[in-house]
């Protein structure tokens, strides 16, 4: 049986879902049509969705992104049985206001030269569409789940733990 979906077009729910969730998996396009993905800390999401990563400006993804623009992000946090799809496009931004408004001292690490690395770049992902699942994460239900599971043989159905968001275009 599928998955029932509710729809929305409101990505303040989605990205109320990964503000705190600083790591995500980017997936990008290689050579045509090889999948490629990475670990890339999120920086504050903005209000209206778009999500802001750094990067280097001659790192392979930039490569990759010249040629296809279509990214994959997935975000999640396994404590709270919570997991988030994000498809999207990104464009490489090397405004150096944009660069120090976002820029924090943490990511000195992977930027020694700090925020006025000439090599710095920000990757501005605009949201598509994004699908999260979020369910109760207690001991009570996935015993309850399991227990159905055995005695009936059916697998429990939840109810509206996933929902889509279409951005309109």
């Amino acid at each position: 049986m599928a998955d029932q979906v509710a729809v929305s077009h409101d990505v303040t729910k989605l990205v109320e879902k990964i503000k705190d969730i600083k790591i995500a998996m980017m997936t990008t396009i290689e050579n045509g049509n090889e999948l490629h993905s990475r670990p890339m800390y999120t920086s504050q999401p903005d209000e209206d969705g778009t999500l802001w990563f750094f990067t280097e400006q001659d790192s392979q993804k930039v490569g990759e992104l010249q040629q296809d623009r279509h990214v994959n992000l997935g975000y999640s946090k396994p404590d709270d049985n919570l997991y988030v799809a994000i498809t999207g496009t990104a464009k490489v931004v090397t405004d150096r206001a944009k660069i120090k408004e976002l820029w924090s001292e943490g990511l000195r690490g992977w930027f020694p030269k700090g925020s006025e690395d000439p090599n710095i770049a920000l990757l501005k992902v605009t949201i598509d569409k994004g699908e999260f699942w979020d369910s109760p994460n207690s001991t009570l239900l996935r015993a309850y789940t399991y227990a159905k599971a055995v005695i009936t043989g059916e697998r429990d159905q939840p109810s509206a733990d996933r929902q889509s968001v279409v951005i309109p275009q």
